[in-house]
C-alpha cells in the first residue's frame, strides 16, 4: 500500500476540479492546470467538490509505484492553483546584483558581461533587494526548473561561498591554503 496515495486531497473553496475523459482540469484563482490520468489503472473519486481520492483498480508493483506519484501531482496542482509556490534566491558576492527590465531579468554575476534571462509565462520574479529574488508561480515543477536554471548561471564556490543560492541552503565550505 502506498502511504502517500491513501491520503485524500482536500479542495479549497476557490478551486474547481472537473474530470473530462482522462484529463483532470483544476482551475483556481492563480491559474489552470490539466493533468492526464490513466483511468485504466486508477479510479478517481471527486466527493462534492471538497475531496479527491485516487485508488488503483488492481494493486501490483507498477500501480503501487504510480499511485503516490499521481496523488502528489494532483495535490501539487491543487495547491498551485490556490496558493501558488515561491522560492527565494540570494546572490552572494561583491558586485552581484539583479534588476528587472521589462520581461527580462538582468543579472550581473561577476562575468565580463551581463546575463539577460527571459522570464517565461506563468512565472513572476520580484527583485526585493538587488541581491534577493523571489520566484513565484502556480506550477511547482516550473518554479523549481527556473530556480535551478538561475542557480547554474553562477554555481556556489566552495571557498568563499559566492554564487547564486536558495535562501537557507547549506554550503559546505572548504578550508583555504595553509602557510
Amino acid at each position: 500500500m502506498s502511504k502517500i496515495g491513501k491520503i485524500n486531497i482536500s479542495i479549497p473553496e476557490k478551486v474547481k476540479v472537473a474530470l473530462a475523459g482522462n484529463i483532470l482540469n483544476i482551475e483556481g484563482p492563480l491559474g489552470k492546470k490539466s493533468l492526464n490520468i490513466d483511468l485504466d489503472l486508477f479510479k478517481l473519486d471527486i466527493k462534492e467538490g471538497k475531496e479527491i481520492s485516487i485508488k488503483p483498480i488492481k494493486i501490483n508493483q507498477d500501480t503501487k509505484r504510480l499511485w503516490g506519484m499521481n496523488r502528489s501531482l494532483i495535490n501539487n496542482a491543487v495547491i498551485g492553483s490556490s496558493k501558488g509556490y515561491e522560492k527565494i534566491l540570494e546572490l552572494v558576492g561583491v558586485g552581484y546584483r539583479a534588476a528587472l527590465k521589462g520581461n527580462q531579468l538582468n543579472l550581473q554575476l561577476g562575468y565580463s558581461h551581463d546575463i539577460n534571462f527571459d522570464i517565461p509565462e506563468g512565472i513572476k520574479i520580484l527583485v526585493e533587494k538587488q541581491t534577493t529574488l523571489k520566484i513565484s508561480g502556480a506550477d511547482k515543477q516550473q518554479v523549481g526548473a527556473i530556480v535551478s536554471k538561475l542557480k547554474t548561471l553562477r554555481k556556489i564556490e566552495p571557498y568563499k561561498g559566492k554564487g547564486v543560492r536558495e535562501k537557507g541552503q547549506y554550503i559546505l565550505k572548504k578550508e583555504g591554503k595553509k602557510k
